[in-house]
């Protein structure tokens, strides 16, 4: 079948799937006294030298049965990790185990016939709970909430904390590198409350200035909501310092770890973030599933989010009581096998290491951008990379005169290299940087430098094609 992309015809792409066996801030933040150590855990250094052959990236491969076929004739390169993560063998097999072995509904087994196949799946249930818990070093399993993804856990905060604690005239501090599921429920309180929400910008490094968050602190600032890592500019920020400054002056802090769970270790103790969200799908797990971190204290005095059947103690026709949390805030029945499925993946990544992940792919993040910045009139945004600051890896950049969609359109038709386009859901930022999309490359530990040289390869061949109609 052919399209027409700007009058040129190209040949849309033909799947094949073979049977493949798997195995069994660039700046020192100063608002508070902020450590060289501390700044330096945010930022460790580059790896000099590739890692040593074989890599993670080439062991892990075959437990990836969809890296394993051919788009239009070409190997599939799959550099589209930040929109969503691939899964592994052992977790497809989790969801199939539950679904052949112990499908039932979880916490009612007593009140039922198969209550024999509902303790097993309350047990899996909840010990994938346990398994979030100790990954992210929670303190109690109770701290941890599942919700459908990060954006509803997100708005579970704002709708039962926000609605209860900020008041006209409060501030709420983000940036302006955040995901659109990061401000819109924001946006929400603000017109409800009369609460303002004040934006830090990006500075020259093209990073949230970190002294503009320091100055924009205030006593009227009662919550900061920030990302871990930027899903666009591949900057990381300082989580740490940032929520020891905003406690400072009595403000609580929520972190979208989407970009960092599945990529480095993340110890919500070590942070003392108030709250934290992430989402199964972006860290090798099944979709429909993420996860709310919440201090016991605030979730506790937390209202429901839902009503409904399982999060409540007793109803009433008049009132009812409310379940202690986390199951206040899972009202009807939850997303069991996909939360059995993240147990798996957190299995999975756990058994690999997050630093080895992470040391892993901050030699990649490199190796990618130096090899993006051999490309002509190429703009990488974000920081470059340096002894000091380490990006994530993933790159969102521009090319002079041709259109993200169309550089992402002809790499997967005609070279089988799956990158994205678009705003990424952070419009506010790309209005920032003057452009209303790019292209975005973003890996995860299964990638190999071949990828990488695969990608740039055809991204001279994209460029060229479409140079060759000026």
């Amino acid at each position: 079948m052919m399209m027409t992309m700007e009058g040129v015809a190209v040949k849309l792409p033909s799947y094949s799937f073979p049977i493949i066996p798997s195995r069994c801030f660039t700046r020192n933040f100063r608002p508070c006294s902020i450590s060289a150590s501390t700044l330096k855990e945010a930022h460790p250094a580059a790896p000099s030298a590739p890692p040593a052959s074989p890599s993670l990236g080439h062991l892990t491969r075959p437990d990836f049965p969809i890296l394993h076929q051919e788009v239009n004739g070409s190997r599939l390169v799959y550099l589209d990790n930040a929109a969503t993560s691939q899964k592994p063998t052992a977790v497809i097999r989790a969801l199939q185990n539950y679904y052949e072995s112990y499908n039932s509904k979880v916490h009612l087994g007593i009140h039922c016939l198969s209550s024999q196949l509902s303790a097993r799946a309350t047990e899996e249930y909840e010990l994938a709970r346990k398994k979030v818990s100790h990954f992210i070093n929670a303190s109690d399993s109770r701290e941890i909430v599942f919700t459908r993804n990060a954006t509803e856990a997100i708005n579970l905060v704002a709708h039962t904390w926000g609605l209860q604690n900020i008041k006209p005239d409060d501030e709420i501090l983000l940036t302006v590198a955040e995901h659109h599921s990061a401000i819109v429920p924001w946006q929400l309180v603000a017109q409800k409350t009369g609460a303002v929400l004040k934006f830090v910008e990006l500075n020259g490094d093209e990073v949230p200035d970190a002294d503009n968050l320091k100055d924009m602190l205030s006593r009227k600032t009662k919550l900061v909501v920030v990302h871990h890592v930027s899903n666009v500019l591949g900057y990381v920020h300082p989580i740490k310092d940032i929520v020891l400054c905003a406690h400072d002056v009595g403000a609580k802090v929520l972190v979208d770890a989407c970009q960092s769970v599945p990529h480095m270790v993340v110890d919500v103790q070590n942070l003392n973030a108030d709250f934290l969200v992430a989402s199964s799908h972006k860290m090798c797990g099944p979709t429909g599933v993420g996860f709310l971190y919440g201090k016991s204290d605030l979730l506790s005095a937390m209202p429901p989010f839902l009503g409904g059947g399982e999060m409540i103690s007793d109803v009433f026709l008049d009132h009812s009581t409310y379940a202690e949390p986390p199951s206040r805030f899972e009202a009807g029945t939850p997303a069991i096998g996909e939360a059995i499925g993240l147990g798996a993946a957190i299995d999975y990544l756990s058994g690999l290491g997050m630093q080895k992940i992470h040391d892993y792919e901050i030699f990649l993040a490199k190796y990618l951008y130096d090899s993006l910045s051999s490309v002509p009139n190429i703009h990488i945004y974000g920081p470059v990379p340096s002894n000091h600051v380490s990006r994530a890896a993933l790159c969102s950049f521009n090319i002079d005169n041709i259109h993200p969609t169309d550089l992402a359109t002809y790499l997967d038709q005609q070279h089988g290299v799956a990158i994205r386009s678009g705003h990424h859901c952070a419009q506010p930022l790309h209005r920032h940087l003057g452009v209303s999309a790019s292209a975005r490359a973003s890996l995860h530990f299964y990638n190999t430098v071949e990828d990488i040289d695969d990608f740039i390869r055809a991204l001279d061949d994209t460029v060229s094609f479409f140079n060759s109609f000026k």
